[in-house]
Parts: structure tokens; C-alpha cells; sequence
């Protein structure tokens, strides 16, 4: 298994563009068809339990998470938890694993997620927050290997504390910082607040912590202009992937219907044959909704992608819409 450049993260010249994790969303099968058709300059895997990974029985379970290809490097894992001792054993299998970097979530705002400590609560902790920083660099260290460790978050918890809260996990020295523009408590019915982001850059100015910017960000061309605006190093693109593996490829504006269905045909075949077994088909079906729309009949398609209940009724069911398109088009031109 062969490595980026031990930081990475030091390499990439701004702006960068990464994507985020997503849970049940960025897994191995979309991040392959991703780096295939549209790749970022770095790629998070799904958010991943420290504490299921290394117990006996869970770390089954878990590892199909951590899953990737060398295509996607660099990879970045990343990881939550609310024990630092913990969090140290996760990084040495992160380390051994051959990841290029370990990203730890402290912006998570799941009421389970927080309930544990983890997640948006570290932003309640200041010395756990920094505790995990450091056991997360131990953990690498254990591995023998030299990856960056970074940190995922948000303005704060119940309001914006920007201002303390970003100088404490600088003084843990984590390589590189995104900061979702909303506090917890916000989540996203707020528009992200990307002064708050160039504030954040004034804040690490000198550090050698990198910041990434993230939230409500449409596109490659909008992502440059908030780089641009706010003088940050990287900007996270989330939710625009959903549907849109080309979403990196500021080449490719506008996708035939015909090309978005054949990817999407080759995702959902990717999805089954990485995860049968382990994985519900359904979760697949966040995707069609995004990958069947902007185009003439598009809702029907997706009534029927709905029921679909595996790869090969999606496969049917595609080349049939196809078919029916086609006989329409040729009748409307005669």
C-alpha cells in the first residue's frame, strides 16, 4: 500500500477542494465512482465509531466504512468518539490500515452522537477536545507511521464561541481545521455564516493549521469565489455531491440524462457487489432521487427506482425507461 507525502495536507496548494463525509452517503462504492468521474484533492471516508472499531465484536461491523481504493488517495479517516484512550487505539488501525490522514468529528449534531460526549459535545470540553487530539497523534505514532491528524467542527455548540474555542484546538496542533459555518444548535437552518470562515483564518494565522471552510456550498465556481472572499486554504463540498460525481470536474457542466443513468447504473452495481450482504439496498436509494431528475419524465423513473429492491431491477428498470424515452423522441420527430 503506497502513501501520499506524510502531511499532505502541507502540499496542496490553495484552494483545495475536498469532500465531506457523509454518512451512508460518501462510502467505498460513491467515492470510487467519484474519484472515477470527478475526483477531489481529498477524500474523508463516512463517519466512523473509534469505539466500535476497536472492540472485539464491532470492528466487523466497522471496518466496511474504512473500506477504500488507492484511486482515492489521499484518504483521510475520520473518526468520532468521547475517549481519548480509545480514540489512540482507533488511530494505531487507522495508521496500520494505510490511511493518509485521521480526521477527528467534533461537529456531529446527532442527539446519540452528543449524548455520548462526542461529536458537537466535544465543543462543551475544551481539555477533551484537545485530550483526543493528542491521543489521536499517539494512536498514529503507535502505528509507525507519520499521518496528519485533523479535526472537523463547528462555530460551537449552543452558540457562536469561535473566538476561544478555535485557540484551544490550535494549541493541539492538528494539521488542518474545517469548520462547518453554523453552530450545533443551528444545524442548517440557518444560512452558513462564511464571514465566521475568514475570521476563522485570521484566528490561525501563523499556526500552521490549515482551515477548510465548509456549509451551503453549491459548486467548484462557488467554492472558489468563498476561497477568494475569505482567504481560506481548502473549501468542503457536501451535500452537491449527492447525484453529481462530476461535481469536481469543473469541466463538465451539464450531464446528459442518458450519462447521469449509466452512472448511476454502474453506482448501484459498484454498491452491490462491495456491500451484499452487509449493507441494506435501500440505503442506495438516497441517491436516485438526484441522479433521476432534470430531465423530461424524470419523476416517473423515480417512482419506479422506489421499488426497485437490487441492482438488476434497477438495471431493468433504467433500460426500459430508456426505451420508452427513445420511442417518444423518434415519435415527436416524425
Amino acid at each position: 500500500m503506497s502513501h501520499i507525502h506524510p502531511n499532505f495536507w502541507e502540499r496542496l496548494p490553495a484552494p483545495f477542494f475536498a469532500l465531506a463525509p457523509l454518512d451512508d452517503v460518501t462510502d467505498a462504492a460513491f467515492r470510487r465512482i467519484i474519484a472515477k468521474y470527478g475526483k477531489p484533492d481529498v477524500f474523508f471516508t463516512e463517519f466512523t465509531s473509534a469505539d466500535g472499531l476497536v472492540h472485539p465484536k464491532g470492528r466487523r461491523a466497522i471496518l466496511p466504512k474504512l473500506w477504500f481504493s488507492e484511486e482515492e488517495r489521499p484518504i483521510v479517516a475520520q473518526l468520532f468518539s468521547a475517549h481519548p484512550e480509545k480514540m489512540r487505539e482507533a488511530a494505531r488501525q487507522v495508521g496500520e490500515l494505510g490511511f493518509d490522514g485521521l480526521d477527528i468529528n467534533m461537529g456531529c449534531p446527532d442527539r446519540a452522537v452528543n449524548k455520548q460526549g462526542a461529536g458537537a459535545a466535544c465543543i462543551q470540553d475544551f481539555k477533551q477536545a484537545q485530550a483526543l487530539i493528542v491521543a489521536a497523534q499517539e494512536g498514529i505514532r503507535d502505528s509507525g507511521k507519520k499521518i496528519p491528524v485533523s479535526v472537523k467542527t463547528r462555530l460551537g455548540f449552543d452558540k457562536d464561541i469561535l473566538e476561544t474555542w478555535l485557540p484551544a484546538l490550535l494549541e493541539a496542533g492538528p494539521q488542518a481545521i474545517t469548520l462547518h459555518a453554523r453552530t450545533r444548535k443551528e444545524m442548517s437552518s440557518v444560512p452558513a455564516r462564511w464571514d465566521r470562515i475568514a475570521r476563522a483564518v485570521e484566528i490561525a494565522k501563523g499556526s500552521g493549521t490549515r482551515i477548510i471552510g465548509n456549509g451551503d456550498v453549491r459548486d467548484i465556481a462557488h467554492a472558489r469565489a468563498l476561497a477568494l472572499e475569505t482567504g481560506v486554504d481548502g473549501v468542503m463540498l457536501g451535500r452537491a455531491i449527492f447525484g453529481n460525481p462530476w461535481l469536481f470536474d469543473e469541466k463538465k457542466m451539464t450531464i446528459p440524462a442518458e450519462e447521469r443513468l449509466e452512472v448511476m447504473r454502474e453506482h448501484t452495481d459498484m454498491y452491490a457487489s462491495l456491500f451484499e450482504g452487509k449493507k441494506s439496498f435501500e440505503l442506495m436509494k438516497k441517491h436516485y432521487h438526484a441522479y433521476a431528475s432534470g430531465f423530461p419524465n424524470a419523476k416517473e423513473l423515480r417512482l419506479a427506482l422506489m421499488g426497485c429492491a437490487d441492482a438488476a431491477s434497477v438495471r431493468e428498470v433504467v433500460a426500459r425507461f430508456l426505451a420508452e424515452n427513445s420511442r417518444r423522441t423518434s415519435a415527436d420527430t416524425e
